[in-house]
């Protein structure tokens, strides 16, 4: 069985009193609350911050984002060596807002996705359509296009030692969210299409969920055979909330 995976995706948020106000909360409440595996993304500035206040729990650091590149002359970026070296198990990759706002592409992302895991981190690989791809009925062609530069770059043995996360673009920060049916049946096209390529890889990898995942959505949503957690933006900023999350995800 797939242990679910909540992780928090902080985005730009946060003060040095206030991120410490929230991982005090989260470790309060964490236990006995959920067999779920707990993440939090903060902003690169508050890792080794986090890293210190999460030493000796069961919580895992990530981060939201990481440069293609090794090291040198790249001013403003962070290498995935420098993830590691600070504590970091995770890094997202190819967030909608990352790919939207700042135009990178699918190739962009797949060379993240490699140079993250030749590091030793798991990629948080992000995928999902915008509302005017789900309006024309082409999420699918969209979604697979995504993994498909993933999967030509690393192949789809690469995806075992990592995690899928479906966000439907109109889904974040609007206050919407995809219904359980809807985010399962893209969950479900994601592993059926990577089980074409390799069964083993498919049931191994765990999808999660990331559009307005909340409290109060949160079991419906990871009561679904292919949702294996969520990728918590907003939420994830109230400990209670957070906490919330992850005892729906107990299984």
């Amino acid at each position: 069985m797939r242990q679910p995976l909540i992780a928090g995706n902080w985005k730009m948020n946060g003060s040095l009193d206030s991120v410490t106000a929230l991982v005090e909360g989260i470790k309060a409440g964490l236990a006995p609350v959920t067999t779920a595996e707990m993440a939090v993304c903060p902003p690169f500035v508050y890792l080794p911050a986090v890293a210190t206040l999460i030493g000796g729990t069961s919580i895992s650091l990530g981060a939201q984002d990481v440069s293609d590149q090794e090291g040198g002359a790249y001013t403003g970026e962070v290498a995935p060596g420098m993830l590691t070296d600070v504590g970091c198990r995770y890094v997202i990759v190819g967030h909608s807002e990352r790919r939207s706002l700042y135009g990178e592409s699918d190739v962009f992302t797949a060379s993240k996705f490699a140079a993250a895991r030749k590091a030793g981190l798991i990629p948080i690989l992000c995928v999902g359509e915008l509302l005017e791809e789900r309006e024309q009925g082409i999420t699918e062609q969209v979604v697979s296009r995504q993994l498909d530069a993933v999967i030509e770059l690393e192949g789809v043995s690469a995806l075992a030692d990592a995690v899928i996360a479906y966000e439907p673009v109109w889904a974040i920060g609007t206050g919407k969210t995809a219904s359980p049916d809807q985010a399962q049946d893209v969950h479900a096209f994601i592993r059926g299409k990577l089980a074409v390529l390799d069964a083993d890889v498919a049931a191994k990898v765990r999808i999660l969920y990331g559009g307005s995942m909340n409290a109060g959505n949160a079991a419906e949503l990871l009561a679904m055979a292919d949702i294996d957690g969520g990728l918590i933006g907003g939420a994830s900023l109230k400990p209670a909330d957070f906490l919330a999350i992850g005892t729906a995800a107990n299984r």
